[in-house]
């Protein structure tokens, strides 16, 4: 398949990263009119020919999540019903995926629900971008490219310079594996912090893992919406003898309380991705860009080359 058979459409979830990932690949975005009736139905028209055509449909399943995820469905099906040869869903941020077990009795899978939706709609490859859990892909009978944002994050932490000794920490448990990635890859020591959810938008951090006393601490986790497992972490590396606290997160949703917490400055420095839309509100918040990652991804999908040489690493 040549890439002239390349068609790239955007819903309304994070507009701005499809027209900066169609900048870095010089391919125009493709023309389609993604709106709502006046009693808040989507609808979709694709405004131009696809018919035996590689469709690419880019959409973040971010707040307002459910109105997001139906463009998506709504957009697939339009492809599909249009005769597009290959429809993948690009999905730099994968909404429910942390319901993605069954954790307790009389609870769904969320995040298997949504793959089989996006199956059904007409899906016939994903691209996705540091799902919550790795066992999301096997939810999926098509397939599924997963890139992650690491080396986006290790190629601006690669210009920093400290005297201090850097500790790799992960929040929680679940997020050990990251942060030993990133101690292994930039160098660094490796601390965990225990902690216990007492709600959904309250963490208690218990005790910490590691030595952190006098060293710079890279806090390390792949979403947040309130801050509050970071604000917890942050909280107890300090009373243990933390000096500079940064947090990279890949994907932040971040609302108001999550805002609030973050201007304690418990936390120097929060570095995410434009995975989903970020407003900063003036708060030590770097916003790295995906857009070139995404887009080289595309590309070699389309020409059916391998994605693997994307997950390479500069600067370490």
């Amino acid at each position: 398949m040549s890439e002239s058979r390349l068609k790239i459409f955007s819903g309304n979830s994070n507009r701005a990263l499809a027209e900066e990932m169609c900048q870095s690949m010089g391919v125009p975005l493709g023309e389609a009119t993604v709106t709502c009736f006046p009693d808040g139905e989507s609808f979709v028209k694709i405004n131009e020919n696809i018919r035996g055509h590689d469709v690419f449909i880019i959409q973040s399943t971010c707040p307002p999540t459910n109105h997001h995820l139906m463009e998506l469905l709504i957009m697939i099906d339009a492809a599909r019903r249009a005769s597009a040869q290959r429809i993948t869903a690009v999905m730099p941020f994968y909404g429910y995926a942390r319901q993605d077990r069954k954790d307790q009795p009389r609870v769904p899978i969320t995040a298997k629900l949504v793959a089989n939706l996006l199956v059904a709609a007409g899906a016939t490859r994903i691209l996705a971008m540091d799902l919550h859990s790795q066992q999301i892909q096997g939810f999926f009978d098509i397939p599924v490219d997963h890139l992650y944002a690491s080396p986006v994050f290790f190629e601006h932490l690669a210009r920093r310079q400290s005297t201090r000794p850097l500790v790799v920490c992960s929040p929680d448990v679940g997020g050990m594996k990251m942060a030993a990635a990133y101690a292994d890859t930039m160098g660094a020591g490796l601390a965990l912090v225990a902690k216990k959810r007492t709600s959904a938008t309250t963490v208690e951090a218990m005790n910490i893992v590691g030595e952190v006393a006098g060293c710079d601490v890279l806090l390390v986790d792949d979403i947040t919406e309130t801050a509050g497992t970071l604000i917890a972490a942050a909280k107890i590396l300090r009373e243990n003898g933390a000096v500079n606290i940064t947090a990279a997160v890949s994907h932040c949703i971040l609302n108001e309380v999550a805002l609030e917490r973050l201007r304690s400055g418990l936390i120097n420095e929060l570095i995410t991705t434009n995975s989903t839309p970020i407003d900063t509100r003036g708060l030590p918040i770097t916003v790295l860009s995906i857009a070139k990652l995404l887009g080289q991804a595309i590309l070699r999908i389309n020409s059916n080359e391998s994605v693997t040489s994307l997950f390479r690493i500069k600067g370490f």
